[in-house]
């Protein structure tokens, strides 16, 4: 790869990521995403990934239900961490190193979520997965990603969709939907758009932190991002 843009990076993955009928987890996408993951890695960028949860459980399917909100968000990031070892595992055929850490405690799988010891493992080489969220109920993953990303010193921050960026309405039931190539932070509140949750918007305009949102199914797309190629909607000041 020739001049890189940015040299260190979050990706942030949907738990939709890892599979296509959004139930369950489905290797051979795992594979897919660590094939394009692995690629840049390989060239030298330093990545960090925070994996969401949502093929598996979302926090408001056991409201719905009864369930207390802050034992469904727990489930949620359990999920997270399954999706993470799935990952771990697809990644490292590729012959990349990886770690996975932690916002809740579970040592049998992966390490605590201590930023120092991150930092150090991406100036390594290795790909850290931050499992878990942010460790807290109320908080999504997407405000999870700004947070990590915000704490490790990243350039940017990738969000992973299943579209090319943000339309102006829902692309899948409007076909006349408009995709928007460049957002400021306040226009993402004010025009309520769905790129990013009010929390995570806000924090990433306190931190000045660009937020690009693309196709992570579009081959070669993470590869034109971090070489400065213009792709999906860059969300920023």
């Amino acid at each position: 790869m020739k001049e890189l843009k940015y040299k260190r990076i979050l990706l942030k993955l949907s738990g939709e990521a890892f599979s296509a009928s959004k139930l369950g987890i489905d290797f051979e996408q795992a594979l897919e995403i660590a094939e394009e993951i692995a690629d840049i890695a390989k060239s030298g960028v330093q990545i960090s990934v925070v994996v969401g949860g949502g093929n598996l459980f979302r926090g408001y399917y056991g409201t719905r239900e009864g369930m207390d909100q802050v034992t469904g968000d727990y489930i949620g990031m359990i999920g997270t961490v399954m999706n993470a070892l799935a990952l771990q595992s697809a990644l490292e055929t590729y012959g990349v190193e990886t770690r996975i850490m932690s916002a809740l405690e579970i040592s049998k799988v992966a390490e605590p979520y201590i930023r120092r010891r991150a930092v150090r493992h991406m100036e390594k080489g290795r790909i850290v997965i931050c499992a878990a969220g942010s460790g807290n109920p109320f908080f999504t993953t997407d405000t999870a990603g700004v947070l990590r990303a915000a704490e490790l010193s990243c350039e940017v921050m990738l969000k992973a969709s299943t579209i090319d960026g943000v339309y102006d309405s829902d692309p899948k039931t409007n076909p006349n939907a408009k995709k928007i190539d460049k957002l400021s932070y306040d226009e993402v509140v004010a025009k309520e758009l769905r790129a990013l949750d009010l929390t995570a918007t806000t924090l990433a305009k306190e931190r000045n932190l660009p937020i690009i949102v693309f196709d992570f199914h579009q081959k070669g797309s993470l590869k034109g991002i971090v070489a400065g190629q213009v792709c999906g909607t860059i969300i920023g000041s």
